[in-house]
């Protein structure tokens, strides 16, 4: 993991606004991508050698009135505010808000019931290994004919980075497998012993393809966004999902997707065996 969550966010995210976006002229011999360091430190009223400190990590606790500041010029939305602040108070090395707590298995009845009333879409509840708890028949009619079943306990990151045919089935693997990345990294990461021990085992198994992740991909996943699916028995599928949180206390999240239009629409219902309309595209 890298030791400067902090740094590493606020520099992906300074590179992902244009200058355009924050009223500033691009210049036709712009060769950094975003913003550079110079222009975030005038928007955020804080001086360059700060904002390098930051992203080197040499500083680690800015005051809330930098991180508001900085916020307001990386134009960061609510989530992304949250997540600042949070990698503030995780800087310690020994921050872990998980304890010894062991990884929630057990899914609550209500949140079966949502599942069964959630068919014929494919949904799935994942705890914070991302191993697969609960789930519709969708989305076992979806993800069975990939692979994601054939271990015990199905596991997405394990399958998406040791399983060959996940590269077949994401045609967009290394963005889905930056994902995995910022799902699990998305907390105490390494201070929780279970991902640790899923992290060790994906850092032998797997490789740089995972480790330069772990030291390039910041901490915060989408939560919602298209995916893109190869599938052995529907062909070509865009699948639209949100992640939705349980409490604090399940430590889960359900995972909904939906067809991103009408071919996929019509390739579900007849994976699933449903009359056409059972889902429409979004």
């Amino acid at each position: 993991m890298s030791d400067n969550e902090l740094g590493l966010f606020l520099r992906t995210r300074r590179e992902a606004i244009s200058p355009a976006q924050v009223g500033l002229a691009t210049g036709p011999r712009r060769r950094t991508p975003g913003l550079r360091r110079s222009e975030l430190a005038t928007l955020a009223g804080v001086s360059v050698e700060y904002i390098t400190r930051l992203e080197q990590g040499r500083d680690r606790r800015p005051s809330p009135q930098v991180l508001s500041a900085l916020a307001d010029a990386l134009r960061l939305a609510a989530s992304e505010r949250v997540h600042l602040h949070r990698l503030t108070k995780s800087a310690d090395a020994g921050f872990n808000c998980m304890g010894g707590a062991q990884p929630q298995r057990e899914v609550r009845p209500t949140v079966r019931a949502i599942l069964d009333r959630l068919e014929p879409a494919p949904a799935v509840v994942v705890n914070r290994l991302t191993e697969v708890l609960a789930h519709t028949d969708g989305f076992h009619r979806l993800m069975a004919p990939l692979g994601l079943f054939d271990t015990t306990p199905p596991n997405l990151a394990r399958f998406v980075f040791t399983d060959a045919r996940a590269r077949t089935a994401y045609p967009d693997w290394d963005h889905f497998a930056d994902q995995m990345v910022a799902t699990l990294k998305h907390g105490p990461f390494r201070n929780d012993p279970h991902i640790a021990l899923l992290a060790d085992e994906l850092t032998v198994t797997v490789g740089p393809e995972f480790t330069d992740r772990v030291e390039t991909v910041p901490s915060l996943p989408a939560v919602t966004g298209v995916t893109r699916l190869t599938h052995p028995e529907a062909g070509e599928l865009r699948l639209a999902y949100e992640i939705l949180d349980l409490s604090a206390d399940d430590n889960q999240h359900v995972i909904v997707h939906l067809p991103a239009d009408e071919s996929t629409a019509r390739a579900l219902d007849t994976l699933t065996g449903r009359r056409p309309g059972a889902l429409r595209a979004v």
